[in-house]
């Protein structure tokens, strides 16, 4: 597959990342120097230019492309390239990043057909779900979810003083009979671990897990983890991610504050948000933030465009006293370090919309496909086919490649979390995860054979 990608900056970057390892990507920007830096490291293509002008989007090979992804900071850039793509090529799938909450996809005014538009993505409302996540169940520190978010994974690390310390899977479901789940992934010591029933949980561990939504709370209390939804919340940055974070909070009445360095944007926040505390300072403000009573908060988010002042402003409210603190990020090189640090929630927008993208790249019917924590393992939700690899046998009988798990079944209405002898029936969503170094295999195995079609 063909695909140029329309913007170089930290969300482009990220998706030219994931994209390059497979398929023949073309990168555009206008700043040389940030194409200089992504052809170094990444195996694309780089056309310096407006991506929205038609000569460049020539140029990058708009004829041959198969899929235009308009990812720039700037909405109407985004728009016009979706539509040059449509009017003057015959690229079958166009995809735009639309900030503005007036223009995009939920928004009644916002014609995407008109405008040849087949996926908007916004990964600042994306980052409003996964705090909103993160502040409903406290102990996790990274949530995905699944089927409509009736299934739902979550990461976390293993505190010392965890009661599963030094158990074993298979000893923990023993313990725990009516918790139905499946620990999918360890990384232990940055060494990825695929788990089986006799791999001990240590101290330090990162864990993921998949289980039911119904169930999650009472899975974060085997580990030790908070389950009780999170009330005063505290939110660092006054952007597009800030104020819908502060509006959706404020909707649930929840006592909230937010801090913005700029006068003027604290001006509008404070007259769009009736409930909501609207201060002006520095979140990273050691005093301000004593002044502000800190330590009575229950949840710190940074959402600021800064990830270091994030980082920063997470780590120094939680010393100061805030239950939990948590920090919006992109870069995958400082996903390993935050839970390192003590920083115990991370928001990764980009990781939604990569997600998002990742639906019309990847063969086979994938509902989602969705990069994890430092991005070596991949979460898929796929509809079992009925001629597939992996359909009407048990799954101990499958050839899956090497670290590839089923997480779960879904049938219908009903939510399996399989051992060796469940069988995937035809139209079964199924959560697999594997290492996307076999992901070629893994997209063959959930095609339909082609004797199907004889």
């Amino acid at each position: 597959m063909k695909i140029i990608i329309v913007g170089a900056g930290e969300v482009g970057y990220n998706i030219a990342d994931v994209l390059s390892k497979g398929q023949d990507v073309t990168v555009i920007d206008q700043d040389e120097k940030r194409l200089q830096e992504v052809a170094e490291k990444l195996d694309v293509l780089t056309v310096h230019g407006k991506g929205s002008s038609p000569q460049i989007l020539r140029k990058a090979g708009l004829d041959s492309a198969d899929m235009v992804i308009a990812v720039t900071n700037s909405d109407d850039t985004n728009m016009v390239a979706c539509l040059l793509a449509s009017s003057q090529s015959n690229v079958a799938y166009k995809v735009a990043r639309i900030r503005n909450p007036e223009l995009d996809a939920t928004s009644a005014i916002f014609d995407r057909e008109h405008l040849n538009i087949d996926l908007c993505i916004n990964p600042e409302r994306e980052a409003v779900k996964n705090a909103l996540n993160l502040i409903d169940y406290p102990g996790a520190t990274e949530i995905i979810d699944f089927v409509d978010g009736r299934v739902k994974l979550i990461g976390f690390v293993v505190n010392e003083d965890c009661p599963a310390v030094d158990n074993s899977l298979r000893s923990i479901r023993m313990f725990y009979p009516q918790i139905k789940a499946l620990v999918t992934s360890i990384i232990r010591k940055e060494k990825l671990i695929e788990p089986t029933g006799s791999t001990r949980i240590l101290a330090g561990d990162y864990v993921f897990a998949v289980t039911a939504s119904g169930q999650l709370r009472e899975l974060l209390q085997v580990y030790g983890k908070s389950s009780e939804a999170l009330k005063r919340i505290f939110i660092m940055g006054g952007g597009n991610t800030g104020f819908m974070l502060a509006e959706a909070l404020q909707k649930r009445g929840l006592p909230t504050k937010l801090i913005e360095k700029r006068h003027a944007r604290c001006e509008d926040l404070a007259s769009l948000l009736e409930k909501v505390t609207v201060l002006h300072g520095d979140g990273t403000d050691q005093e301000l933030l004593k002044e502000e009573n800190i330590q009575e908060t229950d949840c710190f988010i940074a959402v600021t465009d800064n990830e270091e002042a994030n980082i920063l402003g997470a780590l120094l409210a939680k010393r100061l006293g805030a239950k939990k603190s948590v920090a919006l990020i992109n870069r995958v090189e400082y996903m390993p370090l935050v839970s390192t640090v003590g920083i115990e929630g991370v928001i990764n927008p980009r990781h939604a919309a990569v997600s998002k993208i990742l639906n019309y790249v990847r063969k086979g019917k994938i509902v989602s496909a969705t990069p994890l924590h430092d991005e070596r393992v991949e979460a898929y939700e796929a509809i079992a086919l009925e001629t597939a690899d992996i359909t009407d046998r048990p799954i101990k009988d499958i050839k899956f490649p090497p670290g590839t798990i089923v997480g779960a079944i879904i049938r219908k209405d009903e939510i399996l979390i399989p051992d060796g002898d469940s069988v995937i029936r035809p139209d079964d969503h199924v959560i697999i995860f594997t290492f996307r170094s076999t992901v070629p295999k893994l997209e063959k195995m959930l095609t339909v054979k082609l004797d199907y079609f004889e």
